[in-house]
């Protein structure tokens, strides 16, 4: 028989083992700004299939033609922590496995150790709903272009170096991207 006890505490079981909690900042009452919803801009100085992160203003350029390119918002790394310069897409993962960087997990153990061994793809996991590994080089650089658990970092410097995005739009920029494209970030 279900009783008001059983349920609080089979509520309170599931809560306490849910994989996330550590990672996730506490809800906000959540409103993405008009200014970061993906629209087509005018867009020069880039070859076509070109993703241009413009730090500065917390924006992702898709170049997608003669002057023109779809701008996403984003979310940046913190001072300190994020990636600069150019590196190609080397490798795109929907739902990826999301494991922190030994940097990550030496700055804040407490967050992090406990995911030293990854953390399977899922709504829960840090990188969202879609991935597009930047490498230089041909080597991986560590850094993503990738969605979010926090909608609310969208336009903010906050996490370890990666260019977060909302779900919804990593999505469409991931069916728009190849592997080999370029990424310039200034």
């Amino acid at each position: 028989m279900l009783t008001r006890r059983n349920l609080l505490l089979g509520i309170s079981a599931l809560v306490a083992t849910a994989p996330l909690p550590a990672l996730a900042a506490k809800p906000k009452n959540f409103r993405l700004d008009s200014k970061f919803k993906p629209r087509t801009v005018r867009f020069k100085g880039y070859p076509v299939g070109t993703i241009v992160v413009d730090q500065r203003k917390h924006f992702l350029y898709l170049v997608t033609g003669r002057g023109r390119a779809r701008r996403y918002g984003v979310g940046l790394g913190k001072a300190g922590l994020a990636f600069n310069g150019s590196a190609t897409i080397g490798r795109k993962a929907k739902w990826p496995r999301w494991t922190p960087t030994a940097n990550m997990i030496r700055r804040d153990p407490r967050r992090y150790k406990k995911y030293a061994g990854g953390l399977p793809g899922g709504i829960n996991n840090p990188l969202g709903a879609r991935a597009l590994y930047l490498h230089r080089n041909g080597r991986d650089t560590l850094f993503r272009i990738h969605g979010t658990t926090e909608p609310w970092s969208i336009g903010r410097n906050v996490s370890s170096g990666c260019v977060r995005m909302i779900n919804a739009h990593v999505e469409d920029l991931y069916e728009r991207v190849r592997i080999g494209a370029k990424v310039v970030v200034i």
